[in-house]
């Protein structure tokens, strides 16, 4: 009985901690955008999303393609937020958005044990998306963006070791929700392979017994079918969107001042103001460090024994590489032209969301490597027990400077987010979404078949006097 309680007291402290990540990160992201951005609807909120949903019915639009792809929680989100008081549209989706975000981190939090068992430095992993300084200027606090969300997530679902059923199962509901709301995710599918691995014989995992060796096979047939759904849709959907032809040089200079800037700075006019000054050599520096410490990562992962966390870092890495660049080829509103404008125009940099969602692929590739940096190495020791090598043995010196390396890598980042934590959005401007209900019921009793043109960044939405009126 006493082992049984302590096994009880252990799972729920565990469950707790995981929960207190996924409310923190919540609230921060909430408390990042600032109350006028909270109340502003962004974009395809109140354009697309609310439209098709009044069009189709919140069953059809669930799968309706937009720009190419499939936008599955997004369209959820919006379906919740119409169950709610049409005045309180903008707020509620502000709320859930953050809310998903906090599920998100505390999901890898969950996810990435075997990759960062140290759960202090897997705490700065989770809660990357969140923290990330340009994170709140447009991917953060709405529907429209949930799917870089979506896609920090995809390799942490595609590459877990699942333990039971149960936790299979449910896995595979997220990789759906995951795959189905972006597209890009699917160039994480070859992390399957290491969820159908088998766990070493030295982890405190169970390993592939009876049924056990198909715990992934949920992820994997939940994986197919979303990532298939996706490719049909992008082949048979046009897409508005005019294709980019961006110079090579763009692709570096966008890459060093939008993904690697915005590790350590919202404010990419100020980031811009360096290069101006002194050089693309202000950017280049640091970003061939973060390259450095990745490759270190990765090397010092391999000759440990620790595959799996090696290959996660440098899909991580070459995943935000490959998302930005797909970006820029997808979008020709995407290329800045950055290595080609004049230095005023550079000034004006905002944060692109591509960048964005590449800077958290990046970010989460650098804290995996220095977490590699930072542990020890774990060895087997007798009756399944896990011993830690000491750095006095051969190697102990080497391990205190990759020790050192790591973990200013993490003092750094953990600064900058710091630095960066108010925040500033795109919505931070307005138009509030709430008073422009003031008179809505006056308006529509007078004329109930009447459509309130309603104001948002950057566009508007129509809201017909029946929602109003159901309201009321």
């Amino acid at each position: 009985m006493g082992h049984a309680a302590r096994g009880w007291r252990s799972a729920l402290a565990a469950v707790s901690a995981v929960v207190l990540v996924g409310v923190l990160a919540a609230v921060s992201a909430w408390v990042r955008l600032g109350p006028v951005a909270r109340g502003t609807v962004w974009a395809e909120d109140g354009g697309l999303f609310l439209r098709e949903h009044l069009a189709l019915g919140p069953v059809a639009s669930l799968f309706h393609p937009y720009a190419g792809y499939l936008h599955l929680v997004p369209r959820l989100v919006v379906d919740l937020a119409l169950l709610f008081p049409v005045a309180d549209y903008a707020l509620v989706v502000s709320a859930t958005s953050c809310l998903l975000a906090g599920a998100v981190c505390a999901a890898v939090f969950v996810l990435a044990r075997d990759v960062v068992p140290s759960w202090p430095l897997r705490l700065v992993l989770a809660v990357v998306p969140v923290a990330l300084p340009t994170a709140p200027w447009e991917v953060s606090g709405n529907a429209a963006n949930l799917h870089t969300f979506a896609l920090f997530l995809a390799p942490w679902v595609l590459a877990h070791r699942s333990r039971t059923w149960w936790g299979a199962g449910a896995l595979g509901v997220v990789t759906v929700l995951v795959l189905a709301t972006e597209a890009q995710a699917v160039l994480f599918l070859p992390l399957l392979v290491l969820a159908w691995l088998p766990a070493p014989a030295s982890a405190s995992v169970p390993g592939p017994r009876g049924g056990r060796r198909f715990l992934a096979l949920p992820v994997t047939v939940a994986a197919v079918a979303a990532a298939t759904a996706q490719v049909v849709t992008a082949f048979t959907t046009p897409r508005a969107s005019a294709p980019g032809h961006p110079a090579a040089s763009d692709v570096v200079a966008g890459w060093l001042l939008q993904t690697v800037g915005g590790l350590w700075d919202a404010d990419l006019g100020a980031v811009a103001g360096a290069v101006v000054d002194h050089g693309w050599w202000v950017l280049a520096v640091p970003s061939v460090l973060v390259v450095v410490v990745v490759l270190l990562g990765c090397g010092v992962a391999l000759r440990t024994g620790r595959g799996r966390t090696a290959v996660v870092a440098l899909a991580l890495a070459l995943g935000a590489a490959v998302v930005w660049t797909a970006a820029l080829l997808a979008n020709r509103s995407a290329d800045g032209r950055w290595s080609q404008v004049a230095p005023a125009a550079l000034l004006t940099a905002t944060p692109s969301r591509y960048g964005a969602a590449a800077g958290m692929l990046l970010t989460a590739a650098v804290v995996v490597a220095a977490a590699v940096l930072v542990d020890r190495v774990v060895t087997p020791g007798g009756s399944g027990r896990r011993v830690a090598v000491r750095a006095s043995r051969p190697g102990g010196a080497a391990h205190l400077v990759g020790a050192a390396v790591g973990w200013g890598v993490v003092a750094v980042l953990v600064t900058t987010w710091v630095v960066n934590a108010p925040g500033s959005a795109q919505r931070s401007t307005g138009p509030e979404w709430q008073p422009q209900f003031r008179d809505a019921v006056a308006t529509c009793r007078a004329d109930p078949t009447a459509v309130l043109d309603i104001r948002t960044q950057p566009w508007g939405a129509a809201v017909p006097c029946t929602l109003v009126l159901r309201d009321g």
